[in-house]
């Protein structure tokens, strides 16, 4: 019967652990913070996209003249819209629900046909900022996403 020797690991063998933890540890803050930051950024897609999508609705509620068939965007109701996209509420007050969200990037437009379209476009700028440093490897990496989100919406 043959008999199991344990060795000792060898001198050179001693830290490796510690060297594998330093280059694996950057790797790992990186792809970390990269799910923060594109979950961020669909999270703020997301709460852009149901604005719009409210705005759209309560154009489509309020647009259109009785039967007629017209529709018309007066500027009351173009205002009271743009509102609802970036306050959440008509009066227009409080704060935006996006930090850098105004009513000047959001648009609306009738399409004809009954049809009306609201557009919001947000500068997205994420966690850490507008730029990322490039550490003398050349210029800054800017960091900023035009998000949009474009809703139509027949007028009822």
């Amino acid at each position: 019967m043959q008999r199991l020797t344990f060795r000792k690991p060898a001198r050179r063998q001693r830290g490796v652990a510690m060297v594998e933890t330093i280059v694996v540890t950057p790797l790992l803050l990186f792809l970390i913070l990269l799910t923060a930051e594109i979950t961020n950024a669909f999270v703020e897609h997301n709460t852009l996209s149901k604005a719009t999508r409210s705005a759209a609705r309560y154009l489509a509620a309020n647009a259109a003249l009785g039967t007629t068939g017209i529709v018309v965007l007066s500027g009351d109701l173009t205002t009271e819209a743009r509102n609802l996209v970036v306050f959440g509420n008509v009066a227009g007050s409080g704060t935006p629900i996006l930090n850098g969200l105004t009513t000047g990037s959001v648009d609306i437009v009738d399409l004809g046909g009954r049809n009306i379209q609201v557009t919001a476009s947000f500068p997205y700028s994420g966690l850490l900022g507008g730029t990322l440093p490039a550490f003398g490897l050349g210029g800054d990496l800017s960091t900023v996403l035009n998000l949009q989100a474009t809703v139509a919406m027949r007028a009822l």
